[in-house]
Protein backbone atom coordinates (compact mmCIF):
# COMPACT_ATOMS: atom_id res chain seq x y z
CA UNK A 1 0.00 0.00 0.00
CA UNK A 2 1.32 3.42 -0.98
CA UNK A 3 0.21 6.49 0.95
CA UNK A 4 -1.15 8.93 -1.62
CA UNK A 5 -0.05 12.34 -0.38
CA UNK A 6 -1.92 14.29 -3.06
CA UNK A 7 -5.26 13.14 -1.60
CA UNK A 8 -4.89 14.78 1.81
CA UNK A 9 -6.59 18.04 0.79
CA UNK A 10 -6.75 20.51 -2.11
CA UNK A 11 -3.49 22.15 -1.01
CA UNK A 12 -1.68 18.81 -1.27
CA UNK A 13 -1.93 18.94 -5.05
CA UNK A 14 0.35 22.00 -4.93
CA UNK A 15 3.22 20.13 -3.28
CA UNK A 16 5.86 18.92 -5.71
CA UNK A 17 8.61 17.41 -3.53
CA UNK A 18 8.47 14.54 -1.04
CA UNK A 19 10.64 12.00 0.76
CA UNK A 20 9.84 8.29 0.62
CA UNK A 21 11.25 4.79 1.00
CA UNK A 22 11.42 2.04 -1.60
CA UNK A 23 9.21 -0.88 -0.54
CA UNK A 24 8.99 -2.88 -3.76
CA UNK A 25 10.85 -3.38 -7.04
CA UNK A 26 9.92 -5.25 -10.21
CA UNK A 27 12.23 -4.42 -13.09
CA UNK A 28 11.71 -0.78 -13.97
CA UNK A 29 8.69 -0.49 -11.62
CA UNK A 30 9.48 0.97 -8.19
CA UNK A 31 6.91 1.07 -5.38
CA UNK A 32 7.27 3.67 -2.64
CA UNK A 33 5.70 3.80 0.82
CA UNK A 34 4.33 7.28 0.03
CA UNK A 35 4.06 9.40 -3.10
CA UNK A 36 2.91 12.68 -4.61
CA UNK A 37 2.89 11.15 -8.11
CA UNK A 38 -0.63 10.74 -9.48
CA UNK A 39 -1.14 7.34 -11.18
CA UNK A 40 -3.31 7.17 -14.28
CA UNK A 41 -6.96 6.74 -13.32
CA UNK A 42 -10.38 8.34 -13.34
CA UNK A 43 -9.71 9.70 -16.80
CA UNK A 44 -6.69 11.71 -15.62
CA UNK A 45 -3.22 11.02 -17.02
CA UNK A 46 -0.20 10.33 -14.81
CA UNK A 47 2.39 12.69 -13.37
CA UNK A 48 6.01 12.66 -14.48
CA UNK A 49 9.12 13.84 -12.67
CA UNK A 50 12.22 12.45 -10.97
CA UNK A 51 13.38 10.32 -8.06
CA UNK A 52 16.69 11.26 -6.43
CA UNK A 53 18.24 8.25 -4.69
CA UNK A 54 21.63 6.85 -3.62
CA UNK A 55 22.66 6.38 -7.27
CA UNK A 56 21.54 9.73 -8.61
CA UNK A 57 18.48 10.99 -10.45
CA UNK A 58 15.99 8.63 -12.11
CA UNK A 59 13.32 9.97 -14.47
CA UNK A 60 9.73 8.86 -13.77
CA UNK A 61 8.07 8.38 -17.16
CA UNK A 62 4.85 6.60 -16.15
CA UNK A 63 2.87 5.98 -12.94
CA UNK A 64 0.26 3.25 -12.47
CA UNK A 65 -1.51 1.30 -9.74
CA UNK A 66 -4.20 1.81 -7.14
CA UNK A 67 -3.06 0.41 -3.79
CA UNK A 68 0.64 -0.03 -4.59
CA UNK A 69 1.65 2.84 -6.87
CA UNK A 70 4.25 1.82 -9.48
CA UNK A 71 6.77 4.44 -10.63
CA UNK A 72 8.35 3.52 -13.98
CA UNK A 73 12.00 4.53 -14.22
CA UNK A 74 15.11 3.41 -16.14
CA UNK A 75 15.90 -0.33 -16.08
CA UNK A 76 19.41 0.20 -14.66
CA UNK A 77 18.24 2.27 -11.68
CA UNK A 78 20.14 0.13 -9.12
CA UNK A 79 17.65 1.01 -6.39
CA UNK A 80 17.06 -1.51 -3.62
CA UNK A 81 14.27 -2.08 -1.13
CA UNK A 82 14.84 0.18 1.85
CA UNK A 83 16.53 2.96 -0.12
CA UNK A 84 15.38 6.48 0.65
CA UNK A 85 14.50 8.76 -2.28
CA UNK A 86 13.33 12.31 -2.85
CA UNK A 87 10.59 12.65 -5.45
CA UNK A 88 9.99 15.75 -7.57
CA UNK A 89 6.86 16.35 -9.65
CA UNK A 90 6.84 18.04 -13.07
CA UNK A 91 4.78 21.04 -11.95
CA UNK A 92 3.79 22.33 -15.39
CA UNK A 93 2.25 18.96 -16.29
CA UNK A 94 0.63 18.56 -12.85
CA UNK A 95 -0.95 22.02 -12.87
CA UNK A 96 -2.20 21.58 -16.45
CA UNK A 97 -4.00 18.42 -15.32
CA UNK A 98 -5.39 20.23 -12.27
CA UNK A 99 -6.84 23.03 -14.41
CA UNK A 100 -8.23 20.62 -17.00
CA UNK A 101 -9.80 18.29 -14.44
CA UNK A 102 -11.50 21.04 -12.45
CA UNK A 103 -12.77 22.56 -15.69
CA UNK A 104 -14.25 19.17 -16.59
CA UNK A 105 -16.22 19.14 -13.34
CA UNK A 106 -17.60 22.59 -14.08
CA UNK A 107 -18.56 21.75 -17.67
CA UNK A 108 -20.16 18.47 -16.56
CA UNK A 109 -22.18 20.23 -13.86
CA UNK A 110 -23.34 22.91 -16.30
CA UNK A 111 -24.32 20.35 -18.94
CA UNK A 112 -26.40 18.42 -16.42
CA UNK A 113 -28.30 21.56 -15.44
CA UNK A 114 -28.75 22.98 -18.94
CA UNK A 115 -29.64 19.85 -20.88
CA UNK A 116 -32.19 17.86 -18.85
CA UNK A 117 -29.77 15.79 -16.83
CA UNK A 118 -27.19 14.93 -19.50
CA UNK A 119 -24.70 12.71 -17.69
CA UNK A 120 -20.95 12.58 -17.99
CA UNK A 121 -20.21 8.98 -19.00
CA UNK A 122 -16.52 9.33 -19.75
CA UNK A 123 -13.64 11.78 -19.74
CA UNK A 124 -9.95 11.99 -20.59
CA UNK A 125 -7.77 14.64 -18.97
CA UNK A 126 -4.63 15.65 -20.86
CA UNK A 127 -2.33 18.67 -20.98
CA UNK A 128 -3.34 20.58 -24.11
CA UNK A 129 -6.83 19.24 -24.86
CA UNK A 130 -9.26 17.11 -22.88
CA UNK A 131 -12.58 15.47 -23.65
CA UNK A 132 -15.92 14.64 -22.03
CA UNK A 133 -18.55 12.14 -23.18
CA UNK A 134 -22.20 13.06 -22.46
CA UNK A 135 -25.39 11.00 -22.61
CA UNK A 136 -28.17 11.51 -23.60
CA UNK A 137 -27.48 14.58 -25.69
CA UNK A 138 -27.34 15.81 -29.27
CA UNK A 139 -25.29 18.98 -29.42
CA UNK A 140 -26.01 21.66 -31.99
CA UNK A 141 -24.21 24.99 -32.28
CA UNK A 142 -26.69 26.72 -29.99
CA UNK A 143 -26.20 24.16 -27.22
CA UNK A 144 -22.42 24.24 -27.58
CA UNK A 145 -22.48 28.02 -27.32
CA UNK A 146 -24.67 27.87 -24.22
CA UNK A 147 -22.38 25.28 -22.63
CA UNK A 148 -19.29 27.38 -23.36
CA UNK A 149 -20.75 30.69 -22.23
CA UNK A 150 -22.28 29.38 -19.00
CA UNK A 151 -19.17 27.41 -18.06
CA UNK A 152 -16.95 30.43 -18.63
CA UNK A 153 -19.09 32.62 -16.37
CA UNK A 154 -17.93 30.33 -13.56
CA UNK A 155 -14.38 29.70 -14.78
CA UNK A 156 -13.61 33.43 -14.77
CA UNK A 157 -14.65 34.05 -11.17
CA UNK A 158 -13.11 33.69 -7.74
CA UNK A 159 -14.88 30.47 -6.72
CA UNK A 160 -13.43 28.08 -4.15
CA UNK A 161 -12.84 24.38 -4.78
CA UNK A 162 -12.64 22.07 -1.76
CA UNK A 163 -12.20 18.38 -1.06
CA UNK A 164 -13.73 16.54 1.86
CA UNK A 165 -14.81 13.09 2.96
CA UNK A 166 -18.52 12.30 2.89
CA UNK A 167 -20.66 9.22 3.27
CA UNK A 168 -22.64 7.82 0.37
CA UNK A 169 -25.92 8.73 2.11
CA UNK A 170 -24.83 12.33 2.72
CA UNK A 171 -23.89 12.75 -0.94
CA UNK A 172 -27.16 11.24 -2.16
CA UNK A 173 -29.10 13.58 0.12
CA UNK A 174 -27.54 16.62 -1.58
CA UNK A 175 -27.08 15.53 -5.19
CA UNK A 176 -29.01 13.20 -7.53
CA UNK A 177 -27.19 9.88 -7.82
CA UNK A 178 -27.15 10.08 -11.61
CA UNK A 179 -25.35 13.43 -11.48
CA UNK A 180 -22.63 12.14 -9.18
CA UNK A 181 -22.39 8.80 -11.04
CA UNK A 182 -22.78 7.08 -7.70
CA UNK A 183 -23.84 3.89 -9.49
CA UNK A 184 -20.23 3.53 -10.67
CA UNK A 185 -18.90 3.46 -7.11
CA UNK A 186 -18.75 -0.07 -5.60
CA UNK A 187 -21.66 -0.53 -3.19
CA UNK A 188 -19.38 -1.52 -0.29
CA UNK A 189 -17.61 1.87 -0.35
CA UNK A 190 -19.33 4.05 2.24
CA UNK A 191 -16.95 7.01 2.60
CA UNK A 192 -15.73 8.90 -0.45
CA UNK A 193 -13.47 11.81 -1.27
CA UNK A 194 -15.67 14.58 -2.67
CA UNK A 195 -14.74 17.57 -4.81
CA UNK A 196 -17.13 20.47 -4.27
CA UNK A 197 -17.05 23.60 -6.41
CA UNK A 198 -18.67 26.77 -5.08
CA UNK A 199 -22.34 26.67 -4.17
CA UNK A 200 -23.13 23.31 -5.77
CA UNK A 201 -21.74 24.16 -9.21
CA UNK A 202 -20.59 20.58 -8.95
CA UNK A 203 -20.11 18.00 -6.22
CA UNK A 204 -19.05 14.43 -6.91
CA UNK A 205 -16.63 11.68 -5.84
CA UNK A 206 -13.18 12.16 -7.36
CA UNK A 207 -9.61 11.10 -6.55
CA UNK A 208 -7.98 13.48 -9.05
CA UNK A 209 -5.89 16.59 -8.49
CA UNK A 210 -7.66 19.96 -8.66
CA UNK A 211 -7.04 23.69 -8.40
CA UNK A 212 -8.05 25.51 -5.24
CA UNK A 213 -9.93 28.24 -7.08
CA UNK A 214 -11.62 28.55 -10.48
CA UNK A 215 -9.73 31.79 -11.13
CA UNK A 216 -6.70 29.61 -11.98
CA UNK A 217 -8.48 28.14 -15.01
CA UNK A 218 -9.65 30.92 -17.32
CA UNK A 219 -11.73 30.51 -20.46
CA UNK A 220 -12.65 27.12 -21.86
CA UNK A 221 -13.11 26.67 -25.61
CA UNK A 222 -14.83 23.69 -27.23
CA UNK A 223 -12.72 22.68 -30.23
CA UNK A 224 -14.42 19.46 -31.33
CA UNK A 225 -17.61 17.38 -31.29
CA UNK A 226 -18.00 13.71 -32.20
CA UNK A 227 -20.74 11.11 -31.98
CA UNK A 228 -19.84 8.09 -29.83
CA UNK A 229 -22.95 6.00 -30.45
CA UNK A 230 -26.67 6.37 -29.95
CA UNK A 231 -27.37 9.29 -27.62
CA UNK A 232 -23.69 9.80 -26.68
CA UNK A 233 -21.58 12.71 -27.87
CA UNK A 234 -18.01 13.69 -27.11
CA UNK A 235 -16.74 17.24 -26.85
CA UNK A 236 -13.08 18.20 -26.89
CA UNK A 237 -11.99 21.37 -25.12
CA UNK A 238 -8.91 23.44 -24.42
CA UNK A 239 -8.07 26.18 -21.91
CA UNK A 240 -6.58 29.59 -22.48
CA UNK A 241 -3.07 30.26 -21.20
CA UNK A 242 -2.82 32.09 -17.87
CA UNK A 243 0.00 33.36 -15.71
CA UNK A 244 1.71 30.42 -14.05
CA UNK A 245 0.73 29.57 -10.46
CA UNK A 246 3.62 28.57 -8.21
CA UNK A 247 3.71 25.26 -6.31
CA UNK A 248 4.23 25.05 -2.57
CA UNK A 249 7.94 24.88 -1.67
CA UNK A 250 7.58 22.56 1.32
CA UNK A 251 9.02 19.04 1.12
CA UNK A 252 6.49 16.52 2.49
Amino acid sequence: MTEKLYLNDIESAYHTMFDAKVIGIEGQKVILDRTLFYPIGGGQNWDTGTLLGPNGIQHVTEVRGRDAVEHYIEEDHQLEIGDEVRGSIDWERRHAHMRMHTAQHVVSGVAYELFDGARTVGNQINIETSRIDFKPISFDEEKLEALTTTSNTFLNHDIEVVSKTMTRNDINAQMPAERTNMDLVPSHVEELRIIKIGDMIDMCPCAGTHVRNLSEIGNMNIVGKKSKGKGTQRITYELESLESVQPLPKIV
